[in-house]
């Protein structure tokens, strides 16, 4: 999500609500559940999946759901919204049981406000995309180029897809611009593969790559390095100290297939393994690089370590335990 979301609902709120409804357990609709109870509304979040932020691992979930439910938020999972009605002038939305929980009853939840956070569509009309016959269908369809059926048309952003990030769409104008100033000498093709971004929850959750469940579903032998903030100096000293760093590396290597970052200024704590992932730098440079004392980004550094004391050679370090004791004599 990016901040224009949040800003953009909140222009459109008079006032801020007493009760609240937020459909949507993604990203967009967890920052705004958060948001607006810590502005003071009465928030109920509903999301028809077993938990919200379904496209993180189960514990990465399971602590931004006890997160939102620290600042006050009401989150009601396996919950299937069937309708709205008007009871004595009050509004209400009806709400079901949805997968395994259909022992529970249909649910009436009063707001004054409902926000529905189940995705976004970008605006393809009212440019004349139609008339001039480029396709249009979830995106503008664009090559790898982000060129369209026409060479002095370019798209860059939300229309041209992906991803929907406010992050992305500036990496792409790059490309577009480039390519469409100077592609009759050469063109370059966008660069997907190293896509971060940030769920700006309290404690950010930041991801880049894979996580350990599409690692899981990919058939990849890996394994997971994690690192706790609680032994973070600079964390303890700013009370922050909860959340973790989980990197995936292939078995016994220390090559970055993805990170994910549960804390606060995940998203500034991330720029390091993003780079890293990029140039095809592993752990081990990580941990040869000074990192500054005391800072959040020191924790990149002892998540390497984690990893390079997983995988010290055990024969060689009794080797020179046994030479070192015989020099001692």
């Amino acid at each position: 999500m990016t901040s224009d979301t949040l800003w953009d609902t909140f222009a459109e709120l008079e006032e801020t609500p007493k009760k609240l409804v937020v459909l949507g357990g993604g990203p967009i609709g967890s920052e705004l559940a958060q948001a607006f109870a810590r502005l003071g509304s009465n928030v109920t979040q509903i999301e028809r999946g077993e938990r919200l932020m379904k496209k993180e691992d189960s514990e990465v979930s399971e602590f931004a759901q006890q997160a939102l439910i620290n600042s006050g938020v009401t989150v009601l999972t396996s919950r299937q919204a069937t309708r709205c009605e008007i009871r004595n002038g009050k509004k209400y939305i009806i709400v079901e049981p949805h997968g395994d929980h259909t022992d529970q009853q249909e649910t009436a939840i009063e707001y004054d406000q409902l926000i529905c956070a189940v995705g976004r569509s970008a605006r393809l009309e009212g440019y004349g995309l139609e008339a001039l016959g480029i396709e249009t269908e979830r995106t503008i369809s664009t090559d790898d180029y982000l060129e369209t059926l026409y060479p002095n048309i370019y798209a860059a952003g939300d229309v041209a897809g992906p991803y929907q990030f406010t992050h992305v769409a500036s990496h792409q104008a790059w490309y577009a611009a480039v390519n469409g100033l100077f592609g009759q000498f050469k063109r370059f093709k966008v660069d997907y593969r190293v896509i971060p971004w940030t769920t700006f929850i309290d404690p950010e959750v930041a991801r880049v790559g894979l996580n350990e469940q599409e690692a899981i579903d990919k058939g990849i032998d890996f394994e997971v390095t994690r690192y706790d903030f609680a032994d973070l100096d600079r964390a303890l000293t700013e009370s922050a100290n909860q959340g973790f760093i989980k990197v995936i590396t292939p078995a016994g290597k220390d090559k970055i297939l993805g990170v994910t970052i549960v804390a606060e200024h995940a998203g500034d704590i991330m720029p390091e393994f993003i780079l890293a992932m990029k140039h095809g730098l592993g752990l081990n440079k990580i941990l040869g690089t000074i990192h500054m004392y005391p800072t959040w980004a020191e924790a990149n550094k002892y998540a390497a370590g984690v990893w390079k004391r997983n995988h010290a050679p055990k024969k060689v370090l009794n080797l020179l335990e046994k030479y070192h004791t015989w020099r001692r004599g």
